[in-house]
C-alpha cells in the first residue's frame, strides 16, 4: 500500500487498537503497529505512513518521547500526529504539545471524530 494508505498506529490497549484498525479498514486504510522505538526508527522512516495516532497514556513505549522523536526525524516531521489521552492529564498534554503533537484530543473525542481521523480529515478537530 502506499503511504497515503498508511496508519502509524502507537497504541498499548489491544482492545482499542482493534477498533482504530476496524475505523481505517472500513476507510480502505492500513494500519501499522509500531511497538518499538526501533520500529518507529527503521520501519516508519523507510516508508512513512500518512498518519501517526498515539495513545498518550501508553505504558509500552514514552509518547512524549516517541513524539519527539516522530518529529525530529526529517522523513517523519511533516507526518501529522494525533495523540489522545483521559481528559483529566492537562500536564501530559502539555507535554505532549511541547514535543510536536499536532492534535491532542480527550479519549472521547477522539473515539467519536474516529473516521475523521483516519480518513485523514483533521482540519475540523481541535489543534493542540
Amino acid at each position: 500500500m502506499s503511504t497515503q494508505d498508511r496508519i502509524g498506529l502507537i497504541v498499548d490497549d489491544m482492545f482499542f487498537a482493534s477498533k482504530i484498525r476496524g475505523a481505517a479498514e472500513a476507510e480502505g486504510h492500513q494500519v501499522e503497529r509500531l511497538r518499538s522505538r526501533e520500529q518507529i526508527e527503521n520501519d516508519a522512516a523507510a516508508n512513512p505512513p500518512r498518519l501517526f495516532i498515539v495513545d498518550l497514556n501508553s505504558d509500552r513505549l514514552d509518547p512524549v518521547e516517541t513524539i519527539t522523536l516522530l518529529k525530529s526525524r526529517p522523513e517523519l516531521s511533516s507526518v501529522p500526529v494525533v495523540g489522545f489521552l483521559s481528559h483529566v492529564e492537562v500536564e501530559l498534554k502539555r507535554r505532549a504539545v511541547e514535543a510536536g503533537c499536532d492534535y491532542v484530543l480527550p479519549r472521547s473525542l477522539f473515539t467519536q471524530r474516529l473516521a475523521d481521523i483516519v480518513s485523514g480529515r483533521l482540519q475540523d478537530l481541535p489543534r493542540r
